[in-house]
């Protein structure tokens, strides 16, 4: 489930602190997901057993599988890092221009960075 909101920082970090609001920390899977092709951000939460069947008023989608290359981050710099890190895992292989890069935040001090990749050459056009 998540919030839609325009790529720029000030409007992630309140669709963040809404998000967390409205659906707890506790045991929760969060993700940031970049469209790049639409210029929006994505601030996603997993859905649970037991939430309920509204989702909490959130719209609720699936972020596209396949392969991914991956960078982890750590402090201090988790989070300014993230910009620099997917600059890094896109100079490294060709991403996947139909899926979104993936932030996967596995607690407040850890982030893995996912950009999608082309494994198969019927990916590429």
């Amino acid at each position: 489930m998540f919030l839609r909101v325009a790529d720029e920082l000030p409007a992630m970090q309140r669709a963040w602190a809404e998000l967390e609001g409205v659906v707890g920390l506790r045991e929760r899977r969060f993700y940031g997901v970049f469209d790049e092709r639409a210029q929006e951000y994505l601030v996603c939460a997993g859905i649970r057993p037991g939430d309920p069947p509204g989702r909490f008023g959130l719209e609720v989608g699936e972020v596209a599988g396949g392969d991914y290359l991956r960078l982890e981050g750590e402090p201090p710099g988790v989070y300014s890092g993230i910009g620099p890190g997917f600059r890094e895992l896109h100079a490294l292989a060709r991403a996947d221009p139909k899926r979104p890069d993936v932030e996967f935040y596995r607690r407040r001090t850890e982030v893995e960075l996912l950009m999608p990749v082309i494994t198969r050459s019927s990916d590429i056009g």
